[in-house]
C-alpha cells in the first residue's frame, strides 16, 4: 500500500455538538492552518444540529412538526437530503425505519421532555401510517408538505449525515486521508500514515463500561452502530432501548444488543443500523441480503455475546 507523503503531518481536531463531540483525524501538509479546518467542521455539524434537532424549538424540523397538514413548507437543501433518504430507507425496510416517530420518542422521555405516562398509553399498539406515506417531498422546489398528522424525528439518521458533511469539508481543503466521527458514526477516506486502512473498534454492548469487541478496517467507507446499551429507560426489571419499534409504538422489547452497518455513506449506515435493530432476526438477514448491505448483528445469549456477520468480510478479533 502507498504511504502518506512525507510532508504531511497528523492532525486531530474535535468539538462539542448534539450533546456529544465530533472529531476528525487527518494527514495534511505541515503548512496547513488547522483553525479554518476546525471552524468549517464545527459549522458543518452545527448546520445539521440547527436544522434537524428536536432539542431546539426553533429548528427547521420542529417548525415542520408544528405546521398544519396540507401546507407546503420551504426546507433547506441539507434537510431535504436527510428527509429523502429517511423516507427511502423507511420504504426499503418495510417500515422498520420510520422518521415519523417523534411523538413516541417524546412520550417515552427520549427527547427534551420527561416521559408522559398518559401519552405512552395512548400510543402503545396504536395503528399508524408510516412517514413515507404521510410526507410529500418536492426536491426540485425544496419544499415539503404533510398529508397527515406527523411528528418527525431524525435522530436515527442525522448524525450519520453530519459525518458525511464533515468529510466533504475535509475534501474541500484538499485532505484525502482522514477519519471523521460523531458518536458511534464514522467515515474514512484514504489511509493511515503507515499506508494501512483506518482501524475501527466495534464496541462491546455493555451497559456499564466501554470496551472493544471486534475491530474492522475502513477504507473509503462508513460505519454506524445502533444498540440498546447507551440510552434506555427502566420499566420494572426491564431496560427498554431508546430505539423505537414503529409497529409497537414504543421501545424495542426483543431485539439484538447492537447492529453495525458498513456502507458507502454514513447517512445510509446510520439509517440502516436502526432499521436492522428494529427488524430483528431473521428479517434483518433478509433485508441485508436483499439490499446488498454489510452488517454485524450482536445478540446476548445469557452472559455471552454472539456475533453474526452478514455479508461482511472485514471483521477481526478484539484488539
Amino acid at each position: 500500500m502507498s504511504k502518506i507523503p512525507t510532508d504531511c503531518e497528523r492532525r486531530a481536531l474535535n468539538g462539542p455538538t448534539m450533546g456529544t463531540r465530533w472529531s476528525a483525524v487527518f494527514h495534511a501538509p505541515a503548512a496547513t492552518d488547522p483553525e479554518p479546518v476546525h471552524n468549517a467542521l464545527a459549522e458543518a455539524v452545527d448546520v445539521v444540529d440547527r436544522q434537524m434537532s428536536t432539542w431546539k424549538p426553533d429548528s427547521e424540523l420542529m417548525r415542520i412538526n408544528r405546521a398544519p397538514t396540507g401546507t407546503w413548507l420551504p426546507v433547506p437543501a441539507e434537510l431535504m437530503q436527510v428527509l429523502a433518504k429517511g423516507l427511502e430507507i423507511g420504504q426499503l425496510s418495510d417500515g422498520a425505519f420510520d422518521i415519523g416517530m417523534g411523538d413516541v420518542v417524546s412520550a417515552w422521555g427520549f427527547g427534551p421532555q420527561e416521559a408522559d405516562t398518559q401519552a405512552i398509553c395512548a400510543l402503545l399498539g396504536k395503528a399508524r401510517t408510516p412517514a413515507h406515506e404521510c410526507l410529500e417531498l418536492d426536491s426540485d422546489a425544496l419544499r415539503i408538505r404533510k398529508i397527515a398528522p406527523l411528528a418527525l424525528d431524525l435522530s436515527g439518521i442525522a448524525k450519520g449525515y453530519a459525518v458525511d458533511q464533515m468529510m466533504k469539508v475535509l475534501h474541500r481543503f484538499g485532505i484525502e486521508n482522514a477519519l471523521v466521527s460523531l458518536d458511534g458514526e464514522l467515515r474514512a477516506c484514504g489511509l493511515r500514515s503507515d499506508g494501512r486502512p483506518w482501524t475501527i473498534a466495534v464496541e462491546r454492548p455493555d451497559y456499564e463500561a466501554r470496551a472493544p469487541l471486534s475491530i474492522i478496517e475502513l477504507n473509503d467507507s462508513s460505519v454506524a452502530t445502533s444498540g440498546d446499551y447507551r440510552h434506555w429507560v427502566e420499566a420494572g426489571s426491564k431496560r427498554l432501548s431508546h430505539t423505537i419499534d414503529p409497529a409497537r409504538g414504543g421501545p424495542l422489547t426483543d431485539a439484538p444488543a447492537s447492529v453495525t452497518v458498513l456502507a458507502q455513506t454514513c447517512m445510509e449506515a446510520d439509517g440502516w443500523a436502526t432499521a436492522l435493530m428494529v427488524a430483528g432476526s431473521p428479517k434483518a438477514t433478509l433485508l441485508v441480503k436483499k439490499h446488498a448491505l454489510m452488517a454485524l448483528v450482536i445478540h446476548r445469549d445469557g452472559n455471552a455475546l454472539r456475533q453474526t456477520p452478514i455479508g461482511w468480510n472485514q471483521l477481526a478479533g478484539a484488539p
